[in-house]
């Protein structure tokens, strides 16, 4: 019994088990951005950003009427001619739609880093740097909390539906960093190796007398 806990352990820490969990990963944050980034091209996930964008300082500008976002939002699934106008004009669609063109780059540089490393990090950078921005979202967005309607738990710690939506970015985080760390020593150990053929084939061959 022992062996055999002994050598499930070596297989799972095994370099062959980590490869597999690094393509995984890669896989799993592509998923991610293509699926995300798809689905800001449907009016319904752009109107349910408002909240986040209306409050950030760093997007709030890419509305054209951000102050006046809480009159018009709507449940998901639920159409309302006069709300959907607002937000036309409001360039909601428009940003989301430029938003979603770059989560499907990213999602996209992401899984091509299963076959190019290069690309691969240049995926895994972007995948790396978006939480910071989406996880500000707990700082600047009041939707975030569960608001003070009558019930004992309210603010922080207690997250909304967006809040806890928001939250989960920190595992994209996590993950694009362990991608970043496994693509640098592999590039590294590429260089090492072509270093080391270049200074070889330009050492000449000593003949003996």
């Amino acid at each position: 019994m022992n062996s055999l806990y002994t050598g499930t352990l070596r297989l799972v820490a095994g370099r062959g088990s980590q490869m597999i969990g690094i393509a995984a990963m890669k896989i799993a944050i592509a998923i991610i951005f293509l699926w995300i980034g798809w689905l800001k091209f449907q009016p319904y996930e752009a109107d349910s950003i408002t909240v986040f964008v209306a409050n950030s300082p760093f997007m709030r500008f890419f509305y054209n009427h951000p102050a006046d976002y809480a009159a018009h939002l709507t449940k998901e699934g639920m159409l309302v001619p006069a709300q959907r106008a607002w937000q036309m004009a409001n360039n909601t669609y428009g940003f989301s739609m430029g938003l979603g063109s770059l989560e499907l780059v990213i999602g996209g540089l992401t899984l091509a880093g299963l076959f190019s490393r290069r690309l691969g990090l240049v995926g895994a950078l972007l995948a790396f740097g978006t939480p910071f921005v989406t996880l500000s979202f707990l700082v600047t967005t009041p939707e975030a909390w569960v608001p003070a309607l009558g019930d004992a738990q309210h603010g922080f710690p207690y997250l909304s539906g967006p809040g806890r939506l928001v939250i989960k970015d920190v595992a994209i985080l996590a993950g694009a960093w362990l991608i970043i760390v496994d693509t640098a020593r592999a590039l590294l150990a590429d260089r090492i190796e072509q270093t080391s053929t270049e200074v070889a084939a330009s050492t000449p061959l000593r003949v003996a007398a």
